[in-house]
């Protein structure tokens, strides 16, 4: 009976484990048909505010950060900077230059960004794919990310990362993202 049991918790284990059950089995056009409708020329421009926590492997808070963010629009371009102040002191800048295609796609660039970041609007979510390479302090290590913004009906973007090297997953970022002084 035991090993009969075992069995059956190991098979549903290996169900669930399946990509069709993972955060990255998520689609742009599950989405599509939801509302507000995420325009990042709209939602990620001018004075931006954030707040977020980095998990590692084993699901425990590694990292809490609050960051300012700069959105700057020129037609389909445009430029995000985000200073990110990390609980341990760290100060971390990054600037994306972001261009829009005319099919919902849009590119993404930055110096830590190995590449060009390939990114897709639908509906209320944005999904952005990318290569990063870490800082020395962080081991330097290049990981594989997959980043989720999910615009709410308030205008707060809520951002969920999963981070992979070698395809295991080895961080998730889940972070807010909204107009300074709302």
């Amino acid at each position: 009976m035991k090993i009969a049991l075992i069995i059956l918790l190991g098979l549903f284990a290996l169900i669930l484990w399946r990509p069709g059950f993972t955060f990255r089995a998520q689609k742009p056009e599950d989405y599509n048909d939801t509302a507000p409708s995420f325009d990042l020329r709209q939602h990620l421009s001018g004075e931006l505010e954030s707040e977020g926590v980095i998990f590692g492997p084993n699901g425990r808070a590694t990292s809490r950060f609050v960051a300012d963010f700069t959105g700057i629009w020129n037609g389909a371009s445009g430029e995000l900077g985000e200073v990110f102040n990390y609980d341990n002191g760290t100060v971390q800048n990054r600037k994306w230059f972001l261009t829009l295609g005319n099919d919902g796609t849009f590119t993404a660039k930055a110096d830590d960004i190995i590449g060009e970041g390939q990114g897709h609007i639908s509906g209320a979510t944005v999904r952005l794919t990318y290569s990063i390479r870490l800082t020395e302090a962080a081991g330097g290590h290049v990981l594989d990310v997959v980043d989720w913004m999910y615009l709410m009906d308030n205008g707060t973007i809520m951002n969920r990362s999963e981070m992979r090297k070698f395809g295991i997953k080895v961080a998730e970022l889940i972070a807010t993202i909204r107009p300074k002084g709302n």
